[in-house]
């Protein structure tokens, strides 16, 4: 299965009322569970890269080959998209340059007039190369990339407005925030929500899905959240499961060789396949 892009995934999601899961990568074993996670439940999956996460890999031409060549390596069959999470307007070009399928430009810490630019730039650029375009309106709380987000909720208009730019899928702030939520975190704002959904029919995606309680997001997902990002769940998942593999000594096992790289990533590695399908679970994607 080639890399495809995300429009008519997210447009079936939309109208099928279910979400597809949007999961970061940091690294091989991150991919591999990702894919193998996705295949073993037969869904689409969207697997992205950050900013800094790109950067700490080795460039996004890097990237999108790792992606591409673990695809084929594991023999994958599902849809899988390649993206693009929470570019900047350079970021997103030059991704579009190398071959993803999809993505992100995030102006929304911009002048909404200079975001609606240039969203509507990177969507000509994009769309000439059969490449998908998510935008944001609002902000997610919390930082990403050095892009720090107070959690303002999405103005209903300034949705419509990018929305009529044609980008594919839309990313709007509903009190979501990225990273671990806090005790006092008073929940998702689902009457502006419903007031966005109403309004738009553009897909629309929820950021910062790692730690919002199962009822809420199946509650989002019902009301028309058709892509959710799933980062720190993930990367919680795998540090838990690789402090207890080391905190029970079994790196210091040398008759098994439990220094072994393979076998010291492995824990954390199923974790995060755990975490993905139990996520996928939660978004009620359909198997294909």
């Amino acid at each position: 299965m080639a890399l495809v892009n995300g429009t008519e995934i997210f447009d079936k999601a939309r109208a099928g009322k279910y979400a597809v899961g949007a999961f970061n990568t940091n690294n091989l074993e991150w991919t591999r569970a990702i894919l193998g996670a996705a295949q073993e439940t037969k869904t689409p999956i969207l697997i992205q890269t950050s900013m800094g996460a790109a950067k700490y890999m080795g460039g996004y031409e890097l990237c999108l080959h790792l992606v591409q060549d673990t695809i084929k390596s594991m023999g994958i069959t599902v849809p899988v998209v390649m993206h693009l999470d929470h570019g900047n307007y350079e970021a997103a070009k030059e991704c579009i340059e190398v071959g993803y399928n999809s993505v992100m430009f995030d102006g929304h810490d911009l002048p909404f007039e200079e975001n609606l630019e240039k969203t509507k730039e990177i969507v000509k650029l994009a769309h000439a190369k059969g490449i998908s375009v998510e935008a944001e309106v609002g902000s997610i709380g919390g930082t990403e990339d050095g892009i720090t987000g107070d959690g303002e909720l999405a103005s209903v208009e300034e949705a419509e407005t990018l929305a009529a730019t044609g980008v594919d899928y839309l990313a709007c702030g509903i009190g979501n925030i990225h990273g671990v939520y806090p005790d006092d975190w008073t929940g998702l704002n689902f009457d502006r929500l419903q007031e966005i959904a109403a309004a738009v029919k553009t897909p629309l995606v929820l950021h910062g899905g790692s730690g919002i309680p199962k009822e809420q997001i199946v509650k989002a997902v019902s009301m028309g959240i058709s892509k959710v990002n799933v980062n720190t769940e993930c990367q919680l998942a795998f540090a838990k499961a690789t402090r207890e593999y080391i905190e029970g000594g079994h790196d210091q096992d040398v008759d098994a060789k439990g220094y072994d790289p393979r076998k010291l990533l492995a824990p954390g590695t199923e974790a995060i396949k755990d975490c993905v399908k139990e996520r996928i679970a939660w978004f009620n994607t359909p198997s294909i």
